[in-house]
């Protein structure tokens, strides 16, 4: 993508959320991912445990604030927020302050099924009038493309790779729900996990 694109593209019907989490993944072997409370945790889990994957359990809204401070700490790594709608929603105001500092190698995946899973499938916003890539272009992300195959799996993955500037990915998933997987609870042990794998030091 040029610096310029704002790409909506929406000729297929929905995909399955697991299934593209798993795609996109085995496409991005060295990103660190960040992951939003609830099903995005649950299918980057159910892909296989990774060193690199930063799970958050209950901070919803949290996913961008700390994929962002992760960019920019390890700015030579690219970095992947995989996160749903309803979580998005929550913390928009940090598109902003990602969009400010547009760190190259910070991508946004957010994984949109128009409900609120985790609390009884209700409609969201974006089920209902607001348009999130519209959102994130208005904050001042540049490279935004929405997504509804898997065919486009491996377009998002090369620009993750690449580090081609900050970017927001909008994928239009199914309501299907695949059987939970759940990743450890134990924070702690998560973020020494994680530490450990970027030569940290662990406490």
């Amino acid at each position: 993508m040029t610096a310029t694109d704002f790409t909506a593209v929406r000729e297929n019907t929905p995909i399955d959320r697991r299934e593209f989490v798993s795609a996109l993944i085995d496409r991005v072997p060295d990103a660190l991912i960040v992951t939003g409370l609830g099903s995005a945790s649950y299918d980057v889990f159910a892909h296989g445990e990774r060193d690199g994957n930063f799970y958050l359990w209950g901070a919803m809204g949290g996913a961008v604030p700390v994929g962002l401070g992760l960019a920019l700490a390890q700015p030579d790594k690219p970095v992947v927020v995989v996160t749903g709608d309803g979580e998005m929603l929550m913390g928009i105001g940090s598109l902003g302050s990602a969009a400010v500092r547009a760190p190259d190698n910070l991508t946004v995946v957010v994984l949109d099924n128009g409900h609120f899973g985790e609390t009884g499938m209700q409609r969201s916003h974006s089920g209902l009038c607001t348009r999130l890539l519209d959102v994130a272009h208005g904050f001042g992300i540049r490279h935004c493309r929405e997504v509804d195959s898997l065919g486009q799996v491996a377009d998002v993955a090369s620009n993750i790779n690449a580090r081609n500037g900050l970017s927001f990915v909008q994928v239009h998933i199914d309501t299907g729900e695949p059987p939970r997987a759940l990743p450890p609870r134990d924070g702690v042990a998560v973020k020494n996990k994680f530490r450990t794998a970027l030569g940290l030091t662990t406490f």
